[in-house]
């Protein structure tokens, strides 16, 4: 029910935005959690219903995650790219009142030097 996408190719220093739509379901909290290849899955960013956002060391400042609740979709701007952010990027949705947690499939962002 997670759908992902907007991820390709940038040169270092470049910005992509990731999307994530939702479909059916209401959405209490939206996330990004990103993993590179041979590395655990790191926490990117999270946003509550209430705005409040939180994100990981690596990307503060370079990062925003966003929502539009109209459209079910939040969104991931990320500027200053780097090598290092290259991995699969997942969104993920947790449902209001079930707190029932969505993943979406993965988006690759490759960052070359």
């Amino acid at each position: 029910q997670l759908q992902a996408s907007g991820g390709g190719l940038v040169q270092a220093g470049g910005s992509l935005r990731l999307s994530c739509g939702a479909s059916g379901i209401s959405i209490y909290e939206w996330g990004w959690y990103r993993q590179a290849p041979g590395q655990q899955r790191e926490l990117v960013a999270t946003q509550l219903s209430d705005g409040t956002t939180n994100y990981g060391n690596s990307v503060k400042g370079r990062f925003t995650i966003s929502r539009d609740e109209a459209k079910r979709t939040a969104y991931l701007q990320m500027s200053s790219l780097k090598p290092e952010d290259t991995a699969v990027y997942y969104c993920y949705a947790q449902q209001i009142i079930t707190m029932k947690l969505y993943w979406g499939q993965g988006t690759l962002v490759t960052v070359s030097s």
